[in-house]
């Protein structure tokens, strides 16, 4: 079941307004992290920074493609180190798909629409935070957190 007329469009434009906004927050945090420990485990056996990005940017292809009618990959879990071994390379991707999911959501939202914005939403906000404590404990203070 869509939502109505109005409401619709009122809530696809605050969706993707937020999604633009949060997602623009992660990029920026993302270029916060040194090169010389993008792909370092910061505590071990956690993720590098650039096994997160990589992460997050897969899910976002699936989401993406899944809003835009594509047919979506869940086989893998992230993007492959070798196909996307820098950081310039998965925050092209990264920033590709989250264009791509924000034109997704102006769409009737109908509950499988709504099901992947909230799982967009909350996937990102996820590993934001995760991605936050890496960048303070490189000693540096994420570009949101600063007056």
């Amino acid at each position: 079941m869509a939502i109505a007329g109005a409401t619709n469009d009122l809530l696809t434009a605050v969706l993707a307004a937020r999604w633009k906004t949060v997602s623009g927050k992660f990029a920026d945090l993302a270029r916060e992290i040194p090169d010389d420990k993008f792909e370092s485990e910061l505590v071990n056996g956690t993720r590098t920074c650039g096994d997160v990005l990589r992460h997050v940017t897969y899910w976002n292809r699936y989401i993406a493609d899944s809003l835009n009618g594509r047919k979506a990959h869940d086989s893998a879990n992230e993007l492959p180190r070798t196909d996307y071994p820098r950081r310039a390379h998965i925050l092209e991707a990264l920033e590709k798909a989250n264009g791509e999911i924000a034109n997704g959501m102006n769409r009737n939202l109908d509950a499988k629409t709504l099901e992947l914005i909230c799982m967009a939403f909350e996937h990102l906000s996820e590993h934001y935070g995760q991605l936050v404590v890496y960048v303070r404990l490189l000693g540096a203070i994420p570009p949101a957190s600063r007056p």
